[in-house]
């Protein structure tokens, strides 16, 4: 069986333990050591071959974020913190996932099977339970107030963009376009991770190039929904799902 070689980097002893305990449940994982500090984990890195990284965010003396971009060809990583303020950042790393603690094994073993499945790991990933299916990933958005919010990048500049103000969100390629009424903002971003981002905040995938918000939906069709005077298709793979969900809102 092909394994994963996975290296913890955690300081706090119970978050850890529990990492570790979780690692030795799927078989398609293999735990090859715990650091508490960044800075042994590189030596870890020179001597073995590591595969993903579990990596906590503040840790002493250089955190984890800042070790990240000090790696020249980083294995893949799944943040694991208790600050949800960091996601964008993360993301935009192309970190496999983000979890906020504290973990449920069934959050761990969704973000363990986003990673790619190869040869016999297709079994393993096979084996593992069945997970519920909800309708929007749990990773929490950021912001502070009554108005959640990101800063996306935009250029050589980081724009704030508030959740109650987005229309839609439309895939570019690389990049996406957030559209609002008076305005939108090109950032470089995957669609996928936005999705993430606004997980349980109104928000909806309709088809595999738009996510919208659903408040904002105006009318809707089997076929099409209308924000702003705008027809926005419904792709047919995502349209028993958004339909089920638009009767529900109506």
């Amino acid at each position: 069986m092909l394994k994963y070689n996975c290296l913890i980097i955690e300081d706090e002893p119970l978050s850890a333990e529990m990492l570790t305990d979780y690692v030795h449940q799927v078989p398609f994982l293999e735990l090859k050591g715990v650091c508490t500090d960044a800075i042994y984990a590189i030596d870890v890195l020179q001597k073995e071959k590591i595969d993903l990284l579990f990596l906590d965010i503040h840790l002493p003396r250089l955190k984890g974020m800042e070790f990240l971009e000090s790696l020249h060809n980083p294995p893949r990583v799944i943040i694991v913190s208790a600050y949800k303020e960091y996601a964008l950042q993360a993301f935009e790393l192309n970190v496999v996932d983000y979890l906020l603690k504290p973990i449920r094994l069934s959050r761990f073993l969704k973000a363990v099977n986003k990673l790619p499945i190869q040869g016999d790991q297709q079994q393993a990933h096979l084996a593992q339970p069945p997970l519920p299916h909800p309708a929007h990933h749990t990773l929490p958005p950021a912001g502070s107030g009554d108005r959640t919010y990101f800063f996306f990048t935009v250029g050589k500049k980081k724009v704030k963009v508030f959740l109650d103000e987005i229309l839609y969100i439309e895939s570019m390629r690389e990049y996406v376009r957030i559209t609002m009424k008076d305005k939108s903002v090109l950032t470089k971003f995957q669609l996928s991770a936005i999705e993430e981002l606004l997980s349980r905040n109104n928000f909806i995938r309709i088809h595999r190039s738009f996510i919208v918000a659903k408040d904002k939906i105006s009318s809707f069709t089997a076929t099409d929904v209308e924000i702003n005077n705008k027809e926005i298709p419904i792709g047919r793979s995502y349209k028993d799902a958004v339909l089920v969900e638009l009767e529900r809102s109506a």
